[in-house]
C-alpha cells in the first residue's frame, strides 16, 4: 500500500522503549547490547516495506530537561533513569537510522511528542496526510481528519471515529480526559480517584474541562471533594498534557525526504552489530553462472568495500580435468569439498568434487549429477570412478597439503568410495574454533559473512527448503557448479585469513596443529566403528516404559481428581496452581505460572503431583530419545549406530554427540542405566569403559595449587570424605554419609559456580548454613579461594580465561553493566579453565590411544567417547593387555601436580562395564 504525499513520523525515543522490554537481551560476541537496536530496526524495515514513504522523520528525545520541567520540577520525577544496557544502544541506532537515509530530529528543550505535533499540525495546514507510528495514548490528541496514529505493536490504526471508539471521547477532548487522570508514569497530577470511566463521565455529562470546573459544586461526594481539593493544579496539568505544537523547526514535512541508504556505511554498522541477515542483504549478489561454464562475482574486502573478480570453472571433460590436476600437484596447499547425496556420512556417495588453489579460482567437477532438461551436456560430466581414481594418489598423499572445512565428513565420505583421506594441514571450521570459540558458530556461510564479510550461496539457495528440497545429485550442474566451487574458494580465503591470526598466538596454533587438527581423524574412525546395541532389549524396554507411563498417568489422575495430559504444560499449569493451589515459585516471561523442571524439583519436596509428573517426563524422554528412536538408527549396512562427533559448538572445548545424541543418557536412574545395558559386545568381544576419576576436581588442585587438596589427591583419598572431614572438623574415619554427601555437593558446587543459596537448595538446608558451609571450605582450602577470586580479576582484565594447555574461553559479558549476566560470565570463568582442561586431557588420551590401536595390532575398537569416559570393544583375548595399555596412556596424557586416575570397568554390556 504506497501513500501518496502522505508523511510518516516515527515516535522513535516510543520504539527504542518498546523495543528494548519486548526483545531478549541480545548482544554480539563483543558483549555489546543489540536488542533494543535490533527491534527499532527491525519496525522499521517493516514500515518502509509497507509504506515506502517519500516524506518520513525518527523523531527522538533529546538530552536534559524541557520547558515542562521548568513549568513543573517534580515532572517525571518517578521515572527510574534509563537501563545502561539501553543507553548503549542509543548512538548506534542513530548512525543506522542515518544510513538507512531516514530524516531524523533531535530539538533540545521539547520532547519528541512535541515535534511529532508541530510536523503534523504543519501537514494537516498543508492539507498532506499524516500518519503517526507510535506506542503513546497521550498523541490520539492530534487525530484529525488528516492525522492517524498506529500502533508500534500491531500495526493497529487510529482515526478520528477510532479515537472515540477506543476513548469514549473525540481527539479534541483528549487532553481534559488526561488533565483529569494524570499520569503517574510522567508524575502529572490528576483529580485522585478519578479514571477513564469517571473522566469519560464528566466529559460527556458536561463538555469540556472548563465546564467541569465551573460546575464543580454540582459533583456531589468523596470524587466531587478531590476535584474541588483540585482545581488549583489542574490548569498546569492541562499544560503539561498538552502536546506543544508550534516548535521552531529547520525543517518543514515536504523537506523530510527519504534519501538512498548509504550502503557502505550500513553495511558497516550491521556488521559491527553482528545483524548477519540484514548484512547479506546487503553483500553483493551470489554469482550466476553463464554458458561457457565460467561464473563470475564480486566479492568484497574487509570492509565489504573493494571489488575482486573471481572465476569458477565446471570441468566436464578430461583436458580441463586434467590441467586442474596438474595444479593440484603443484600448489603448495589447496582446498578440498565434495558434494554428496546425503548428510549422513556412512550412506553418502559423492556427487561432485570441488578445488580451489588461489582466491578467486576454483573448480567443480561433477560426477555423478542426474541429468536435466537445464543440462543437455549433464551426459558428457566425467565419471565418478574414474575422477575418484585418479584423484586418489593426491588424495591419499600425506604430503599434499590440504584445507577443508569441516574436513572429518569429506573424510568419512571418501572412505565410502574406498579412498583415505591423508594431509590434513587445516580445517577452517577447526582454526575459527580455535581462534574465538564463542566470536560466531562456525559453518561455513557464518565464517565468510564475519571474516570475509561476503555473502555465500546457501544449500537452500540451489536445492530448495523443507519438503520440496531435493538432493545435490537432482541438482542441475549449471546450478551446482557456482555453489559447489565457491565452498573451495571460500574455505581457501578463510584460512588465509584465520590462519594468520592464530599464528600470532603460539599457545593457540599448538593447539591446533598437536589436539584439534589429528582429533579429526579419530573422530572419524570412532564414528565409522560405531556401537553395537540389542534393538530386541530395546523394544522391551519401551514397552515397559509405556506401561509404567500410564501406571504415572492413573496415579496423577488420583491426586488431582481429574484427567488432564500430563504432557500438556498449560493443563498442568492450571491444575498445580489454579486448582490445588500450589506456591507459584517462577513465572514464565508472559507472567503465566512456571512448570519448568526446577520448578516442579522444588515442589516435588512438598507435593506428591509435581514428583508424578517429573517421573512420567523423564520415562517419556527415555522413550521417545532413546529406547524408540536407537533402534531406527542402526546403519542397514553395519548394522550399528553410528553418531556425530561435533569439534565446535561447546565453547569450552568439549565434544558433543548426535544423531542420536550418546553423551545424555542417564547414568543416576535405574531407567536410564538399563538403556545403556542394551549397548552390547559381539560374541567374543566385550566392552571396556575408561573414566577418568574426578579429573575436575583434580585439575582444580592443580590450578590452585591448595596444599590441603594437593596432599589428599597426592595420599589417594576419598576427596569428599577427605573435605567432609576438614570442612566438618572430624577425623577421616568419623565421616559420615551424610557428612561426604554434602562435602560432594561443595566440592563440585564450587566448581560450577554454585552460591550458597544453590547449596542450600541442593542439600534442603538453610542458607545461612550452607554460607557457613562454603565459608569453612574456603577456610579449610584457601588455595581455593585465592585461585577464583584471581581467575575472576584476570577475566576482567583480559576478557578471556585459559586452559592448561593454552585454550581460550572468551567472555564477552564479563564486564557487562547487567549484573546477572557479568554474574554468569564470572561463575563461567571458573568452571572453563577446569571443564576446558578435561576436554583437552581426554582429547590427547584419544589420539595417543587411537594411533596405538592403528599400531598395536589387536582387535580393538574405540566405539564412544562420553564426556571423562572412553569406551572400547574389544576382543576377550586381548582385554588384559589393553587394559594395562589403556590405563598408562590416559594416565599419562597430561602431567599435572596430582596424579590422573583413571577407572576402568569391563562386561558384556556398556552398564556393566561403567
Amino acid at each position: 500500500m504506497k501513500a501518496n504525499k502522505q508523511l510518516i513520523l516515527v515516535d522513535g525515543s516510543s520504539y527504542l522503549y518498546r523495543a528494548f522490554h519486548a526483545m531478549p537481551s541480545l548482544s554480539n560476541s563483543q558483549g555489546q547490547p543489540t536488542g533494543a537496536v535490533y527491534g527499532v530496526v527491525n519496525m522499521l524495515r517493516r514500515l518502509l516495506k509497507d509504506f515506502q514513504p517519500e516524506y518520513m522523520a525518527m523523531v527522538f528525545d533529546a538530552k536534559g530537561k524541557t520547558f515542562r520541567d521548568d513549568l513543573y520540577a517534580e515532572y517525571k520525577a518517578n521515572r527510574p533513569p534509563m537501563p545502561d544496557e539501553l543507553r548503549e544502544q542509543i548512538a548506534p541506532l542513530h548512525a543506522i537510522v542515518e544510513a538507512m537515509g531516514l530524516p531524523m530530529l533531535i530539538v533540545d528543550g521539547v520532547e519528541a511528542d512535541d515535534v511529532i505535533g508541530t510536523l503534523a499540525r504543519q501537514a494537516t495546514e498543508m492539507g498532506m496526510d499524516c500518519l503517526v507510528s507510535t506506542g503513546d495514548k497521550d498523541m490520539a490528541q492530534l487525530v484529525n481528519q488528516h492525522v492517524t496514529l498506529m500502533n508500534t505493536m500491531d500495526n493497529s490504526t487510529l482515526n478520528p471515529q477510532g479515537v472515540v471508539d477506543k476513548f469514549g471521547i473525540p481527539p479534541e477532548r483528549i487532553v481534559d480526559y488526561l488533565t483529569l487522570m494524570g499520569d503517574s508514569v510522567d508524575n502529572i497530577p490528576g483529580v485522585p480517584k478519578v479514571g477513564p470511566k469517571t473522566a469519560v463521565k464528566w466529559l460527556t455529562q458536561y463538555g469540556t474541562l472548563d465546564d467541569i470546573i465551573a460546575r464543580a459544586g454540582e459533583i456531589t461526594g468523596k470524587v466531587g471533594e478531590n476535584l474541588r481539593d483540585a482545581l488549583e493544579q489542574l490548569p498546569l496539568s492541562h499544560q503539561l498534557a498538552t502536546i506543544k505544537c508550534d516548535v521552531p523547526l529547520d525543517a518543514g514535512p515536504t523537506e523530510l525526504k527519504v534519501q538512498a541508504a548509504d550502503t557502505e556505511r550500513l553495511t558497516q554498522l550491521f556488521a559491527e552489530m553482528e545483524f548477519k541477515t540484514w548484512l547479506s542483504e546487503l553483500l553483493p549478489d551470489k554469482p550466476g553462472q553463464s554458458a561457457d561454464n565460467h561464473s563470475s562475482q564480486v566479492t568484497t574486502d574487509e570492509k565489504g568495500m573493494s571489488a575482486v573478480d573471481v572465476n569458477y570453472d565446471i570441468v566436464l571433460d578430461e583436458s580441463a580435468f586434467e590441467a586442474w590436476l596438474k595444479k593440484l600437484q603443484q600448489a603448495e596447499l589447496f582446498a578440498f569439498d565434495t558434494e554428496t547425496t546425503s548428510l549422513d556420512y556412512m550412506q553418502a556417495k559423492i556427487v561432485g568434487v570441488s578445488f580451489a588453489v588461489k582466491a578467486g579460482e576454483a573448480a567443480y567437477v561433477p560426477v555423478a549429477h542426474q541429468i536435466t532438461l537445464e543440462d543437455a551436456d549433464a551426459s558428457a560430466q566425467l565419471g565418478r570412478d574414474f575422477v575418484l581414481e585418479k584423484l586418489r594418489p593426491l588424495l591419499e598423499d600425506a604430503s599434499k597439503a590440504k584445507v577443508g572445512q569441516n574436513l572429518k565428513y569429506d573424510m568419512s565420505v571418501l572412505a565410502n568410495h574406498g579412498i583415505t583421506l591423508r594431509g590434513v594441514a587445516f580445517d577452517t571450521m577447526l582454526e575459527s574454533y580455535v581462534l574465538d570459540s564463542t566470536a560466531t558458530r562456525h559453518d561455513m556461510d557464518s565464517l565468510a559473512l564475519k571474516y570475509l564479510n561476503r555473502n555465500t550461496i546457501h544449500f537452500e539457495d540451489v536445492a530448495g527448503k523443507g519438503a520440496k528440497q531435493i538432493t545435490f545429485d537432482q541438482v542441475s550442474i549449471s546450478v551446482a557448479g557456482p555453489y559447489a566451487a565457491e565452498d573451495a574458494d571460500v574455505t581457501l580465503q578463510l584460512h588465509q585469513t584465520l590462519w594468520p591470526q592464530l599464528e600470532k598466538e603460539p599457545r593457540l596454533v599448538e593447539l591446533f596443529r598437536d589436539i584439534e587438527l589429528p582429533l579429526l581423524t579419530v573422530l572419524s574412525h570412532i564414528e565409522r566403528n560405531g556401537v553395537l546395541i540389542d534393538a530386541n532389549m530395546l523394544a522391551k524396554q519401551s514397552e515397559e516404559l509405556a506401561q509404567r507411563m500410564l501406571e504415572i498417568q492413573n496415579e496423577s489422575y488420583e491426586v488431582a481428581g481429574e484427567e488432564f495430559n500430563l504432557a500438556s504444560p498449560k493443563q498442568i499449569q492450571k491444575i498445580l496452581f489454579e486448582k490445588q493451589g500450589l506456591p507459584v515459585r517462577k513465572k514464565t516471561p508472559k507472567g503465566a505460572p512456571s512448570t519448568a523442571e526446577e520448578v516442579l524439583v522444588e515442589l516435588a519436596h512438598d507435593f506428591p503431583l509435581p514428583k508424578l509428573i517429573l517421573e512420567y517426563r523423564g520415562m517419556s524422554k527415555l522413550k521417545s530419545t532413546y529406547t524408540d528412536k536407537l533402534p531406527q538408527r542402526i546403519d542397514p549396512g553395519t548394522k550399528r549406530v553410528h553418531t556425530s562427533y561435533h569439534q565446535a559448538v561447546a565453547s569450552t572445548g568439549r565434544l558433543s554427540s548426535s544423531e542420536p545424541n550418546l553423551q545424555n543418557i542417564p547414568v543416576r536412574s535405574a531407567e536410564g542405566r538399563r538403556i545403556r545395558q542394551a549397548f552390547i559386545a559381539p560374541a567374543g568381544f566385550s566392552v571396556l569403559a575408561a573414566d577418568y576419576s574426578q579429573i575436575e576436581l583434580r585439575i582444580m588442585a592443580h590450578l590452585s595449587g591448595d596444599e590441603s587438596l594437593l596432599k589428599a589427591f597426592a595420599a589417594g583419598e576419598d576427596i569428599h570424605r577427605a573435605t567432609a572431614a576438614e570442612v566438618f572438623a572430624v577425623p577421616l574415619k568419623e565421616v559420615d554419609n551424610e557428612q561426604r554427601r554434602s562435602a560432594k555437593a561443595i566440592n563440585f558446587g564450587l566448581i560450577y559456580g554454585m552460591s550458597a543459596f544453590g547449596l542450600a537448595r541442593q542439600l534442603d538446608i538453610t542458607r545461612g548454613d550452607a554460607q557457613k558451609y562454603v565459608d569453612l571450605y574456603f577456610e579449610r582450602y584457601p588455595g581455593v579461594k585465592k585461585f577464583m577470586d584471581d581467575t575472576r580479576e584476570q577475566a576482567h582484565e583480559q576478557g578471556y580465561v585459559e586452559t592448561v594447555l593454552g585454550r581460550r574461553l572468551y567472555l564477552p559479558d564479563i564486564n557487562h553493566r547487567n549484573g546477572q549476566r557479568r554474574q554468569y560470565a564470572e561463575r563461567t570463568a571458573i568452571n572453563a579453565p577446569m571443564q576446558g582442561t578435561a576436554a583437552d586431557i581426554i582429547k590427547r588420551a584419544m589420539i595417543v590411544v587411537d594411533s596405538w590401536i592403528e599400531s598395536a595390532g589387536l582387535d580393538i575398537k574405540l566405539i564412544m567417547q562420553v564426556h571423562d569416559e572412553l569406551v572400547f570393544e574389544i576382543r576377550d583375548e586381548h582385554i588384559e593387555a589393553a587394559k594395562i595399555e589403556i590405563n598408562r596412556l590416559m594416565t599419562g596424557a597430561a602431567e599435572l601436580k596430582v596424579p590422573l586416575v583413571v577407572d576402568i570397568g569391563i562386561g558384556s554390556n556398556w552398564d556393566e562395564a561403567h
